[in-house]
């Protein structure tokens, strides 16, 4: 008896496989059809990016045609205190300004380092401004400057 429960359940086992094997053939027929529908998006795709270039052609000329304008607030003159006004004078300026003109005092005088230029070392006049600091970064520049003016 228990080869005739062998052998049933080896039948009962068989249509399963025969069932899985007719289901494959479905998906790789399905998968076939859904492949040219991309060939076909792809075909189209080329001609909507033609389309958006010319308007970017277009576009382009009126952004050129606007003229930036500098915010007040940067270009308000103002006081330098003692300290800054040896580097850069004592005449009220825009802070623009000062930073070109602290900058124009390192570079005449050679206070960047060589190695790593991101650091301004500092000379007696600028020791005095960098609040005894022998060397800064330079993006602590305005926040010295900030400081260091009314």
């Amino acid at each position: 008896m228990a080869k005739a429960t062998k052998k049933a359940a080896a039948k009962k086992a068989a249509p399963k496989k025969a069932a899985a094997k007719k289901a494959a053939p479905a998906k790789k027929a399905a998968a076939k059809k859904a492949a040219p529908a991309k060939k076909a998006a792809k075909k189209a795709a080329p001609a909507k990016k033609a389309a958006p270039k010319k308007a970017a052609k277009k576009a382009a000329p009126k952004k050129a045609a606007k003229k930036r304008t500098p915010n007040a607030a940067f270009m308000a003159p103002l006081t330098p205190s003692a300290a800054l006004a040896d580097v850069i004078g004592a005449k009220p300026a825009s802070r623009p300004d000062i930073t070109k003109k602290i900058w124009d005092y390192i570079k005449k005088n050679k206070l960047q380092d060589s190695t790593n230029k991101r650091m301004i070392n500092a000379d007696a006049k600028l020791k005095t401004l960098f609040g005894g600091k022998n060397q800064i970064s330079m993006f602590d520049l305005a926040k010295i400057v900030s400081a260091n003016v009314k």
